[in-house]
């Protein structure tokens, strides 16, 4: 298991962080992908921890704080000291009937925080992240909450999912004013299947120094290796009662048809390939794998150890990326003129 720090922190994450979606609820629970209980919890973060996984993320809808409660008693459970996981958690989503009950204002986020605090069993959550957008808060208001939420010690530092480049960038603008605490991370969704965050995240990412946290990695089971264009397998996975995230299909099957052939050369799964690929991403900090039962996990972890070479990174792009569109062809366009007028400047000297 290798580490890599948080953004421009000096918090080091695994390339590898246990997600929690699936952790506690009923009937499906949260997104219909949840309802494991305390024991079948438990084994998964034992499984992890001991794997070197010393990431887990979690949020207050996930089972209305259900999953934050397991996860806070799994970790007393086992023993697992406080300094030696990392807690990510989440805010934003409703949490009871009224009005204040649900975004980013002040007042729920205050009330938020301290009830995950109690849930987990803990006096501060290491990475405190906004789970969405929240376009009746003045961003101001949330950074300002945020920040004295940073200065308490209730939380080390905070973060974003599923927001837009210019949002995230306004966002970090307003902290660098104010000298409010900074975003350290951006959670969001990144896969083989599905790379649109490189249009505009990923430079925004690089020119602000966010680490990324990938979920849905295997696209909501789409690369999970039960899905073919043949249909061969519908009807065992996921998808088939939940179809989540959008996949463009075709696109999909022609990944697939490509990891096919480089999994099997290396014996290992479609979706071990589908999770190396994104660690071979230098912009990836950390991957968040669930599961509902240990063998699954065990068969993500194993996904640290497969190398891809040069040539099929090669082949996994070229099947995979994203079709050119505008502004980005100009900028590729304009861009060749100051790269060439750079390339001459280094060969006279």
């Amino acid at each position: 298991m290798r580490y890599n720090t948080l953004g421009r922190t000096g918090l080091f994450v695994s390339e590898l962080c246990l997600g929690t979606m699936t952790f506690g609820g009923q009937g499906g629970g949260h997104l219909g992908i949840a309802g494991l209980q305390q024991d079948e919890c438990t084994a998964l973060i034992k499984t992890a921890t001991d794997a070197g996984i010393n990431f887990i993320d979690t949020a207050n809808a996930y089972g209305q704080g259900l999953s934050e409660r397991i996860t806070g008693q799994a970790l007393r459970d086992l023993g697992i000291a406080r300094e030696d996981v990392v807690i990510a958690s989440k805010f934003f989503g409703p949490m009871g009937e009224g009005p204040n009950a649900r975004g980013t204002s002040r007042v729920h986020m205050m009330y938020a925080l301290e009830a995950s605090l109690k849930r987990l069993q803990v006096d501060h959550i290491d990475l405190y992240q906004i789970h969405g957008f929240d376009q009746f808060t003045p961003i101001e208001e949330t950074l300002r909450a945020l920040d004295t939420a940073v200065r308490q010690g209730k939380v080390r530092y905070i973060g974003i999912s599923n927001w837009a480049a210019w949002q995230i960038a306004k966002a970090i603008g307003i902290s660098n004013q104010f000298n409010l605490a900074r975003f350290a991370s951006l959670q969001a969704y990144y896969t083989i299947a599905g790379r649109d965050l490189e249009r505009e995240l990923v430079p925004m990412m690089k020119s602000e120094g966010l680490g990324l946290m990938v979920w849905s990695p295997l696209a909501g089971g789409f690369l999970s290796g039960k899905y073919s264009r043949d249909g061969a397998n519908e009807g065992t996975g996921r998808r088939d009662n939940f179809d989540f995230p959008p996949v463009d299909e075709e696109r999909g099957y022609d990944v697939i048809d490509a990891m096919k052939p480089i999994a099997e050369a290396k014996g290992v799964s479609i979706a071990q390939i589908a999770l190396a690929w994104l660690l071979h991403q230098k912009t990836v900090t950390s991957v968040i794998i669930g599961a509902k039962k240990p063998e699954q996990l065990n068969d993500n972890i194993a996904a640290t150890k497969v190398a891809l070479t040069d040539a099929e990174l090669k082949t996994l792009d070229e099947v995979s990326k994203l079709p050119s569109e505008y502004p980005g062809w100009v900028f590729d366009y304009q861009s060749q003129v100051r790269a060439g007028q750079l390339n001459q400047e280094r060969r006279g000297s």
